[in-house]
């Protein structure tokens, strides 16, 4: 009974897609107990900004009907530029002391006013130049944005409990099916419709973490300005609805093009992480987002970082019934699941 009450419902609200997600945490480990995901017009979500509140919160309202979700608690997760994570060192104190000083020690890390953003933080533990003092991670977010998410779950008729980051929430997931070695260096990467971010993870601690504006988003933009059709149109030429509107060779094009963009992105980030810690040389890359599912992003990333490349499996340590889900359709979107896999991990109350 107890387990039931802190229970959450992962909910990844994305500017394409929305999913949702309730995990049954029991003496076999974690079970899927209901997952479902809606499409939203373009435009609703642009940027991580809530453009269309009441036509959000409805599509939120029909998901949790369609697919019987009774838990109205959630974790939401944001991401974007109006999130910063950082890993800073401060003079080793308790809990209690930090939170007293962390808005103090934050402002010199936060380019945001420090009025304007709630603040967190983790211990990771005793900062490995200087025993006096020790590593914390700072998460800022900005007010605006978390009071828009928490309203918008609240007009959906949810009660939100947890508002976590979309990179941790895919880095829990992570961990969770892949389990890390302590010295193992590991690229998460989540490519969704229009924001990609990177995690880099030592062992089980983020180090290094970056959000871009690049998305899968742009692959339909393309095809839009060519064919001269809607962004909806473009989604379907793009899973090979189109008919004979374009052309195999132009979509491989504009497939390649976007691809090779953000190729050079995540080469350019992960050259910046190299920088401060040249002595790690990260081996295994995971994708999440739509964007996993894209192969030639896997081919080409494998060439171009001398890394192994795979896709993210968010299920892989579940329990599926067979009986209630289509375990073809689930491996089939598993990428896109992993934030809001995550997110149903969370529980009420925890760190």
């Amino acid at each position: 009974m107890f387990g039931s009450k802190t229970r959450l419902v992962g909910l990844d609200i994305g500017s394409k897609t929305i999913k949702a997600a309730e995990v049954i945490d029991g003496k076999k480990g974690y079970t899927l107990s209901k997952f479902g995901l809606a499409d939203i017009p373009a435009g609703m979500i642009e940027d991580g900004a809530i453009k269309d509140p009441e036509g959000v919160a409805e599509t939120i309202r029909g998901l949790f009907k369609t697919y019987g979700i009774k838990n109205h608690r959630v974790a939401l997760s944001i991401g974007g530029y109006s999130v910063i994570v950082k890993k800073i060192s401060v003079q080793t104190a308790s809990e209690e002391q930090l939170q007293d000083t962390i808005q103090f020690e934050a402002e010199q890390y936060i380019p945001f006013d420090i009025n304007d953003v709630n603040l967190d933080f983790q211990i990771l533990g005793e900062n490995e130049n200087n025993p006096n003092q020790m590593n914390v991670l700072l998460v800022a977010a900005k007010k605006e944005m978390v009071n828009d998410y928490v309203h918008l779950a609240e007009m959906a008729g949810l009660e939100p409990r947890v508002i976590d980051v979309d990179a941790f929430a895919l880095q829990n997931v992570f961990e969770i099916n892949y389990e890390p070695t302590p010295d193992e260096n590991v690229a998460l990467i989540d490519i969704g419709a229009s924001k990609t971010s990177l995690n880099i993870l030592k062992g089980d601690v983020s180090v290094f973490m970056r959000d871009v504006s690049l998305g899968c988003g742009q692959i339909n933009q393309k095809i839009a300005a060519m064919v001269d059709c809607s962004l909806e149109e473009a989604e379907a030429i793009k899973f090979g609805d189109g008919g004979d509107r374009i052309s195999a060779e132009d979509l491989s094009d504009i497939i390649s093009s976007v691809v090779t963009d953000w190729c050079t992105e995540i080469r350019r980030a992960l050259d910046f992480f190299y920088s401060t810690y040249p002595d790690d040389q990260i081996k295994k890359i995971v994708l999440g987002g739509g964007g996993g599912n894209i192969q030639e992003l896997r081919q080409l990333l494998a060439v171009e970082t001398s890394a192994e490349v795979q896709t993210i499996n968010p299920f892989q340590r579940f329990f599926l019934d067979s009986d209630r889900f289509d375990t073809d359709y689930l491996e089939k979107i598993a990428p896109q699941a992993s934030i809001c896999m995550g997110l149903a991990t969370r529980r009420v109350d925890d760190k």
